[in-house]
C-alpha cells in the first residue's frame, strides 16, 4: 500500500489541489485510491442536513474509492480558523487517536492513500498537537508543497529542514506558481531544486481555475 502525507510551506499555498493531482497521478498504476483530509476547519451544509468541508470534496471527488466520511475527514470543525482554535470553540479537543485508527481502517481498504494536513508544518491542532505529530504519528513520507511567492525559499528550507528533523523522509516537492507577478521565479525554482534534496515532483503553473487534472506529476518510481 503506497502513501503519502502533504503539507505546504503556509496555507492557501495548494496543498488540496497538489493532493488531487496526486491522487490523479496514482490512479494510473493503483485501482483503489483515497484522499484523506483528517482534519478540517471550515464546514458548510452539504445539502442532507449534514456538514462538509470544500477540500474534503475535492478530495472525494479526485478519489476512485468512496469511504465513510468518518474515515476520510474524521474531525470536521466549524470555524474556518486554526484547528486548535476550532476546536476550544466546540469544547473539544483533536486527539490523534480516532484519526490513526481512521486511517488504519483506510488502509485496509485502499491500494494508494494521500494524507492533506491543514496549515503548514507547525499549525496547532490542540495546546499540545501539530501537524507534525500527527504525520509522525502515521509515519508517512512527506510532500512538500511550495507556494511560489516571495519568502518562499525561506519557508520551504525551513520546513524541509523540520520535515527531516521529525524523522520523516521527504519523498518531493511540488511547486505551485501562485503569484503570477512574482519577480524572478525561475531563479527561486532553482535555488529550490538545488537546496532542498529532494526531488520535484510537479511544477504547477498558475491558473485563474485550478484543475488537478491538467497537473503533470512524476511519481517516485516506488509509488507506480
Amino acid at each position: 500500500m503506497i502513501a503519502c502525507f502533504v503539507t505546504g510551506t503556509d496555507t492557501g499555498v495548494g496543498k488540496t489541489l497538489s493532493s488531487c493531482a496526486l491522487l490523479h497521478a496514482l490512479a494510473q498504476h493503483h485501482r483503489r485510491v483515497v484522499g484523506m483530509k483528517p482534519v478540517a476547519a471550515g464546514a458548510e451544509p452539504n445539502g442532507q442536513g449534514g456538514w462538509t468541508n470544500s477540500d474534503s470534496l475535492a478530495l472525494r471527488a479526485a478519489s476512485g474509492l468512496v469511504v465513510a466520511p468518518a474515515l476520510d475527514n474524521p474531525v470536521l470543525l466549524a470555524a474556518p480558523v486554526s484547528p486548535h482554535i476550532a476546536a476550544a470553540r466546540e469544547h473539544c479537543s483533536v486527539r490523534l487517536e480516532p484519526i490513526v485508527a481512521a486511517y488504519q481502517a483506510l488502509s485496509q481498504q485502499a491500494d494508494a492513500i494521500v494524507v492533506e494536513g491543514a496549515g503548514g508544518w507547525q499549525v496547532p491542532l490542540s495546546n499540545h498537537l501539530r501537524i507534525a505529530d500527527l504525520a509522525i504519528a502515521l509515519q508517512l513520507p512527506v510532500v512538500l508543497v511550495v507556494g511560489l511567492r516571495l519568502g518562499c525559499l525561506n519557508h520551504a528550507l525551513l520546513t524541509a529542514d523540520a520535515i527531516r528533523s521529525s524523522g520523516l523522509p521527504l519523498a518531493g516537492w511540488i511547486a505551485n506558481r501562485v503569484d503570477p507577478d512574482m519577480l524572478e521565479p525561475e531563479a527561486n525554482m532553482a535555488y529550490l531544486r538545488e537546496h532542498l534534496g529532494a526531488p520535484l515532483l510537479a511544477d504547477i503553473p498558475w491558473q485563474a481555475s485550478p484543475d488537478a487534472r491538467a497537473v503533470r506529476v512524476d511519481l517516485p518510481k516506488e509509488w507506480q
